[in-house]
């Protein structure tokens, strides 16, 4: 079994396997003509339930030809133009290069005598990262798994810097379309369960900073205590950016920690175009950010920032085994010191290998792409009469619903629209994600894919109506 272990004698096993690996997906990749093959649960779980773990196959090219049968034929690839779904990027291909890297050499970025130049590379990226968003001398942060941890590590150094004696008085004030991430923390916090002040937002679903206001000035008079604002710069269901310099000055008048969850909108760092839609993120106390989002990353890759680095001080326990106190006064860097995480993969890497090959600029154009792609489809969804758009796109996500001519019952419409997204993805022409607004079931693209095209667009409306229509008329024959 030893031959099996990666190391000096078996470097040549490892690059045939791998290369037979990289072979099957780029395979895969060049010959998948929709996003998904409409396989369901009943129909893929039986293969998988009849594998017998305990009996391994032996063979790398074996164990790959049923990885085809139980994997890689079904998955969801996210790189064909219409998959429309949620917030999954195609990658880029230094990216993936940086995951072979890692996981052959396998760092863990939690102590200095684990990584060594994986620290130094993170620590840099952190900075350029810093200097993008515009928090100052004083920044520092560190890479987590994706935006929920982020959110939570933020919001746990938001509570301690409150300095209330009283978890029960601590307030977070999020608008109504943040993430779901906010309510989370603020439950494994230990917050009460009236801890998340829900504010409204405008006809843009941008929060209403006089709702804001109010709220705040409601929280001081009941002797409570504002613990953190989470402004969003692209919220999930509709991409849209909170008023980020209003929200900025609220916080600054109230003396609360002002946090930016931009996980989607930070894209926008590197915007050739839009940058000044996020204008404001620099009076962040912290910054959530997703390269694995708008920077077309693999998962994970996720940093949280803040303005101060003493306040990642509220994350730091020393173990004499791993990072004792004495290293500090060495000067020698240990992430874990500012992480909620321990082991941790060197997923900077990923981010480090694209600026080096294709650069900031390189990453902005993409994302400017597909937030132009997106204007196009608004303008497309508009023209429609067919359906109803609820917003213009702030970066690259269209809210819509489907609005037969000679229905009118909404309950109805409901059940066309989710049928229509339930057909869709069953063929696996198509893949669009789905949401409610007002109560009512909207259907969602999220484009993040620069090789889609406004005719891929116009294809899915069209495959969508169709859906929708086929319910309706087989509603009307049951009726009858």
């Amino acid at each position: 079994m030893r031959s099996h272990l990666l190391n000096g004698l078996t470097a040549e096993h490892y690059r045939r396997s791998v290369t037979e690996g990289v072979e099957r997906v780029a395979a895969k990749l060049a010959t998948t003509d929709r996003p998904f093959t409409g396989v369901t649960v009943d129909a893929l779980s039986p293969a998988i339930d009849a594998i017998d773990l305990d009996r391994p196959l032996g063979d790398t090219t074996a164990v790959l030809d049923e990885l085809e049968d139980v994997y890689l034929r079904d998955a969801v690839y996210f790189h064909h133009p219409r998959y429309l779904a949620h917030l999954n990027c195609p990658v880029v291909i230094p990216a993936v290069l940086a995951e072979a890297v890692l996981s052959a050499v396998n760092s863990s970025l939690d102590t200095w005598d684990q990584s060594a130049g994986g620290t130094l590379i993170e620590r840099k990226l952190i900075d350029w990262t810093a200097a993008r968003i515009g928090l100052g001398p004083a920044a520092d942060g560190v890479f987590t798994s994706g935006g929920t941890q982020s959110n939570l590590q933020a919001l746990l150094l938001a509570r301690e810097e409150a300095k209330s004696e009283s978890l029960a008085k601590l307030r977070i004030f999020a608008s109504e379309v943040s993430h779901f991430s906010v309510k989370k923390s603020a439950k494994l916090l230990g917050l009460g369960p009236d801890a998340v002040v829900t504010v409204p937002v405008d006809h843009d679903k941008r929060m209403q900073t006089v709702a804001l206001a109010r709220e705040l000035e409601r929280c001081a008079r009941d002797g409570l205590v504002p613990m953190a604002v989470v402004a969003t710069a692209g919220t999930t269901d509709f991409g849209s950016i909170d008023p980020l310099p209003e929200i900025a000055g609220l916080c600054a008048q109230y003396g609360v920690w002002m946090h930016v969850d931009a996980a989607y909108g930070c894209g926008l760092l590197a915007s050739l175009k839009y940058r000044d839609r996020i204008d404001g993120i620099e009076r962040a106390d912290s910054v959530t950010v997703d390269y694995h989002k708008s920077f077309f990353q693999p998962v994970s890759s996720s940093a949280v920032l803040v303005r101060d680095a003493a306040t990642l001080r509220h994350a730091t326990y020393h173990a004499e085994y791993l990072n004792p106190r004495r290293m500090v006064q060495e000067r020698i860097p240990n992430q874990v010191d500012k992480s909620l995480q321990t082991t941790r993969r060197f997923d900077a890497l990923k981010l480090w290998l694209t600026l080096r090959t294709m650069g900031a600029d390189g990453i902005g154009q993409l994302f400017d792409e597909v937030c132009d792609l997106a204007r196009e489809g608004w303008a497309l969804l508009a023209a429609d009469p067919r359906y109803d758009v609820v917003v213009e796109p702030s970066l690259s996500t269209l809210v819509f619903r489907y609005i037969p001519a000679a229905v009118t019952d909404p309950a109805e419409i409901d059940r066309a629209n989710l049928y229509a997204r339930k057909a869709l993805f069953a063929s696996g022409d198509a893949v669009v994600a789905g949401t409610k607004v007002a109560g009512r079931h909207y259907l969602k693209f999220t484009l993040l894919n620069p090789e889609t095209k406004a005719d891929d667009i116009a294809a899915v409306l069209d495959l969508i109506a169709g859906h929708a229509e086929q319910y309706l008329g087989e509603s009307l024959d049951r009726a009858s």
